[in-house]
């Protein structure tokens, strides 16, 4: 469908750059716009929390993981 828009002058000059930028007209440049500007929003979702279970060992860690040498150390001899 055909129709007349009144745009001003600069914005249209950046639309028409935009869409050569990415190699479209400025059709479909205008119609993505539109397209996504008029999309349904998302509703506002519920934050997410993780939890992560934590456990008592009953022996000491066998490697300081502060210690990046040690710790690398650690992971090559258990490959």
């Amino acid at each position: 469908m055909k129709t007349t828009v009144n745009l001003n002058d600069r914005l249209l000059e950046r639309a028409k750059r935009a869409a050569a930028r990415e190699g479209k007209t400025l059709t479909a440049f205008l119609e993505e716009a539109l397209s996504a500007r008029l999309a349904p929003k998302p509703s506002a979702a519920e934050r997410f929390e993780l939890v992560l279970p934590t456990m008592r060992g009953t022996r000491r860690p066998a490697v300081d993981v502060a210690d990046r040498s040690a710790l690398l150390d650690f992971l090559d001899a258990n490959e």
